[in-house]
């Protein structure tokens, strides 16, 4: 067993359960919450992320990694309320997503690492509330101030052991790029995870990645530029060629989106009416149809996050 640091404080892996890898609860931008207040319907997030995640929990879902940073708006109250009200664990991220701040991209990776590992260590904002994650993001391909953000990310793992998730694009093959970087900082890759790699039915392109040493976050559900069914059957063909305990599943589902248009709110509602659950819903029952074992499921969802943090 190991120990992970979550918004209600630190947990032992074991208590992990079945896990989402990738999701939010409240999504906006950084600073809104606090200088335009009015902007974030802070309530709402909480009540309907407590009502969401109340539900998920009732149909086995224990714990959610919260990947929302700084610049999309991460708000750690938010996050411990609903984690409190709900019963589910709620891992909280570091790090820094695709709106890297313009002083970042002049500063050396050395001075951004500090602040990430401070926010492990000590705490968020004041707050007490660790990360246990660190965020980083490329899309559509790995920019400079990316790749200054890699590095910080890279560096700060390596001081506190503290595993990266990454948001890509993977149709342009950014995980090739990400993984590349890390390398070049000579950080372990079984301590990240490469996100999003759902998005794409290349599978040559998923088993290089895996072939490095790397997890993969299956992590995009239902989605769009793939059909969900897709999606799945992906999943399988990874399984099948011995894959299945590198592999973690998700939706990258969020309670209240504020960066996203209203239209786009609906329509993401329409086509997932299931929210935290749909992967319990319906991936789990086409894998199984799939003849997935039960033995295989239980890796993609409990014991393979478990062990991602474990290292």
């Amino acid at each position: 067993m190991a120990t992970i640091n979550t918004a209600l404080g630190p947990k032992d892996t074991s208590e992990l359960g079945f896990t989402l890898s990738h999701e939010h609860i409240l999504l906006s931008s950084a600073g809104l919450q606090t200088t335009y207040p009015e902007f974030i319907n802070r309530d709402y997030g909480i009540s309907e992320g407590i009502k969401r995640l109340t539900e998920a929990k009732a149909e086995g879902v224990d714990t959610i990694i919260d990947l929302s940073t700084m610049d999309l708006g991460r708000d750690v109250r938010v996050i411990e309320e609903v984690s409190r009200g709900s019963g589910v664990n709620v891992i909280v991220a570091t790090g820094t997503w695709r709106d890297v701040p313009r002083s970042f991209e002049q500063a050396d990776p050395d001075d951004i690492a500090p602040l990430y590992t401070r926010e492990i260590e000590v705490g968020i904002e004041g707050t007490g509330i660790k990360a246990g994650v660190i965020k980083v993001a490329n899309e559509p391909d790995v920019s400079p101030a990316g790749e200054i953000i890699l590095r910080a990310a890279a560096r700060t793992q390596k001081t506190t052991g503290t595993p990266i998730y990454t948001h890509t694009l993977a149709t342009n093959r950014v995980g090739d790029r990400q993984i590349e970087i890390f390398e070049d900082e000579g950080i372990d890759l079984n301590r990240v995870c490469i996100g999003h790699s759902n998005d794409t039915t290349d599978l040559d392109y998923l088993k290089g990645l895996l072939d490095k040493g790397v997890w993969l976050g299956l992590d995009r559900y239902p989605g769009q530029i793939v059909t969900w069914q897709e999606r799945t059957q992906i999943v399988y063909k990874l399984i099948e060629a011995g894959y299945g305990t590198r592999l973690m599943l998700s939706h990258d589902w969020s309670v209240a989106a504020r960066m996203m248009p209203k239209e786009r709110i609906a329509q993401r509602a329409a086509t997932n009416p299931d929210n935290y659950l749909f992967i319990t819903r319906n991936v789990l029952p086409m894998l199984l149809k799939l003849r997935a074992s039960q033995s295989q499921i239980d890796d993609l969802m409990i014991n393979n996050p478990r062990a991602f943090f474990e290292g």
